[in-house]
């Protein structure tokens, strides 16, 4: 005899650290008003919600009235608030402390302000180390969620994941509940008829002895932001009607999953392998072994064995972003860094402000590319290092660096020189280029090294394919953002080309060859932010002085030919309408437009965004070469060209003697940086 299965659903809304406020305004318009308005007119429809925090303060800032009514549907017992890190960190990806630190942090945030304590959690991005397990479980998380993919790669199969399972680690113990692929893909793409038919489907084996759920957990961003969406959830209805026809079926009832948990007993025990989410593995690939394991899968699924073996085929673990990108892992060793020193202040000197802003460093978004990956998103990105420029400041306010210093930050084999003196820092990479990879601003808070270099990803594949088509599902219901191909801008075979080099600032080349240095054996008596090195024809010199980065080539007798150097600047507005160049006080184009100018001496980028400007100035006529970096990106809105830089090439003919060049960074007056 069977009975109602148990239907256990829920939802995920998160927006990144630094988001524009258009991109949250339209977000609360198109998907989190309305979602919240439908389901508090069914008040028997139970329901499980994550907001990352950051969201969930900006939405009580900004829409307190949705909020309260949020707050009353916890309060009458409708929703189930799920935690997670505050900032929506991958747990795996800091330190325990810090996951201790974010998971309470963010419990003690839905406590005070939506009244209720989680007892599950969240996984970024459904990223599983078994190492995580013993923060959760201190700070009394009893169960998380993952992907049902997770469970059939440790050898479960379909049909056992209808309730939650055990594991432990280091003596303790957690529970976790597999998502439902097929319920991903249905809802809301689907018919609401249709899901609502499989869903009651799912009750044919629900026996009296052995409960069954149905269990979902995904972006909230489904029911309105993704293409299509919002006209099929809310015009055509489709949440209504799957909430209406859910509460009339006999089979199906909603419940919590606090309620199922602590009813229900385990499945038994089960070590699940690092992992994540399908799609996730194979973003995190290099471009050549991705399209190997894509078309792996095309032909898996050609053969009609893809479904039953699929968790046997493999990609790559969320981590190798860090060593995929060199930018990644920049940041993610750069976050590490000022958490151990954070950890390592004496406590007093330890304030939240400090706190705050490490784990503003540690959201996921700007860390990885995919389809709903940020590191290609440079405000994203700015919005990390902010956090780093920030927390730095105020650490070196307790306890003061040195003024010059080397290590490998990155753990890339090559060491870099940090040169500061408490109004900027330059830092340098000792792999020959001598070129400077990070260029920091103490009262702007911001990098100005913040580049991406450009390289060849897998989703190339599609574009060369796709003739700039848009194509995708074709059944009853709509596509999902997997299944589509679409473009936002025309990428032509030029957009696609790789960089040869990293997009540092003063990447020298002479006579068209990159010009490799030698640098001296660090000294700790040297000259205080300097560094020198050296080729067979000239002589670099790199300085710190108040505001200015200053640079001086000095060339030897004999040197003959062009010497270029390149210097690629992060600019906040990239290629909106306010940043522009001011060349003898008139404003000849914007970032987003190429620029050639002859016997320059100076120029300035000048940026409202970053409520301040840089100035460049060379002792001697040169050419100046100016165009914008781009890069081609995915998103769940199609292919896209993103502006990732300023790309600056100052040119002359060689001479005996010196060049000097400096860069000046200014905040305007009585401006507050963006």
């Amino acid at each position: 005899m069977s009975r109602p299965i148990s239907l256990l659903f829920g939802v995920h809304a998160h927006q990144p650290v630094g988001n524009f406020p258009e991109v949250l305004a339209d977000a609360h318009l198109r998907c989190y008003k309305p979602f919240l308005h439908v389901l508090y007119r069914y008040p028997e429809f139970c329901f499980a919600m994550h907001i990352s925090g950051w969201l969930l303060d900006y939405l009580i800032d900004h829409y307190p009235e949705d909020m309260t009514l949020l707050r009353e549907m916890v309060a009458r017992g409708q929703v189930e608030l799920f935690g997670a890190g505050d900032t929506e960190p991958v747990l795996a990806a800091i330190p325990n402390r810090d996951r201790i630190g974010q998971i309470r942090t963010f419990s003690d945030k839905l406590e005070r302000k939506l009244g209720q304590r989680p007892r599950g959690a969240w996984l970024t991005e459904r990223v599983w180390e078994t190492t995580v397990v013993p923060a959760l479980a201190d700070c009394g998380i009893r169960y998380v969620i993952v992907d049902d993919y997770h469970f059939l790669c440790a050898g479960k199969t379909l049909a056992e994941l209808d309730g939650y399972f055990t594991t432990e680690e280091d003596g303790r113990k957690l529970d976790l509940f597999p998502i439902s692929e097929a319920l991903r893909y249905r809802l809301p793409f689907s018919p609401a008829e249709e899901a609502v038919a499989y869903l009651e489907s799912l009750a044919q084996n629900n026996t009296i002895s052995h409960g069954n759920a149905a269990i979902y957990f995904d972006d909230i961003e489904k029911f309105g932001i993704w293409p299509e969406t919002y006209d099929w959830v809310y015009g055509k209805g489709w949440l209504e009607s799957f909430i209406q026809n859910v509460l009339a079926s006999p089979m199906i009832r909603t419940q919590h999953y606090r309620d199922y948990h602590t009813a229900g007993k385990t499945r038994g025990v089960v070590y699940l392998p690092t992992t994540s989410y399908i799609e996730m593995n194979e973003w995190t690939l290099p471009a050549q072994p991705a399209n190997i394991y894509a078309n792996l899968v095309r032909q898996a699924k050609a053969s009609g064995w893809y479904e039953h073996n699929k968790a046997f085929l493999r990609g790559g673990i969320w981590k190798n972003f860090f060593s995929r990108y060199p930018e990644s892992n920049w940041m993610h060793k750069r976050m590490l860094g000022l958490s151990t020193r954070f950890a390592s202040l004496p406590q007093p000197q330890c304030s939240n402000a400090m706190r705050d802003k490490l784990y503003e460093s540690q959201a996921n978004d700007a860390y990885w590319h995919g389809l709903f990956g940020g590191l290609y998103l440079p405000h994203l990105r700015r919005a990390v290092f902010r956090a780093i420029v920030e927390l730095e400041a105020m650490l070196d306010a307790c306890e003061p660096r040195p003024a010059r210093f080397v290590e490998d930050t990155d753990l890339d084999g090559t060491e870099e020189m940090y040169l500061q003196n408490g109004v900027i820092q330059a830092v340098l990479k000792l792999d020959g280029g001598s070129s400077v990879c990070e260029l920091d601003s103490y009262v702007l808070k911001h990098n100005f090294g913040d580049t991406l270099q450009r390289q060849a990803e897998h989703y190339y594949q599609k574009i060369d394919q796709s003739g700039y088509g848009s194509h995708g599902h074709s059944g009853t219901g709509i596509a999902s953002a997997h299944e589509r191909v679409s473009f936002k801008h025309k990428v032509d075979a030029v957009d696609l080309v790789a960089d040869d080099h990293a997009r540092g600032l003063f990447v020298d080349r002479m006579n068209g060859g990159f010009v490799s240095y030698e640098h001296e054996p660090f000294a700790a008596d040297g000259v205080l932010c300097q560094a020198e090195a050296f080729s067979l024809h000239v002589k670099k010199s790199i300085g710190l002085a108040d505001n200015r980065l200053q640079v001086s080539y000095l060339f030897a007798d004999e040197a003959q030919g062009m010497f270029s150097t390149e210097i690629n600047l992060a600019m906040p507005s990239c290629d909106g309408w306010s940043g522009r160049y001011i060349y003898q006080d008139e404003i000849p184009c914007g970032f987003g437009e190429p620029l050639e100018l002859f016997a320059m001496t100076g120029i300035t980028l000048d940026d409202d965004a970053l409520a301040g400007n840089i100035e460049l100035k060379v002792s001697s006529p040169v050419g100046l070469s100016a165009q914008p970096c781009y890069s081609v990106s995915q998103s769940e809105e199609g292919f896209e060209k993103i502006m990732q830089a300023v790309t600056l090439i100052l040119e002359w003919p060689v001479t005996a003697g010196e060049v000097f060049i400096s860069l000046a960074v200014n905040p305007k007056q009585n401006a507050v940086p963006g």
